[in-house]
């Protein structure tokens, strides 16, 4: 069963503490968002192997 947005959003908020802020209760939120849609993206093989990833990077890297 797939969770609605509502109500995933409702169990990361009944999961933490009662003082928590609004402040935590956003980044909870983000988190739990970049993470659906990072296993979203798994699913549909949007992902880059651990060679091609280095042989991006040597661009940005100074040595």
């Amino acid at each position: 069963m797939i969770a609605t947005a509502k109500i995933e959003a409702e169990n990361i908020i009944k999961s933490l503490p009662d003082d928590t802020s609004f402040e935590d209760i956003q980044y909870h939120l983000f988190v739990a968002e970049k993470l659906r849609k990072s296993r979203e993206q798994i699913k549909e093989g949007k992902v880059f192997s651990q060679k091609e990833v280095e042989k991006r990077l040597k661009k940005w890297i100074i040595r």
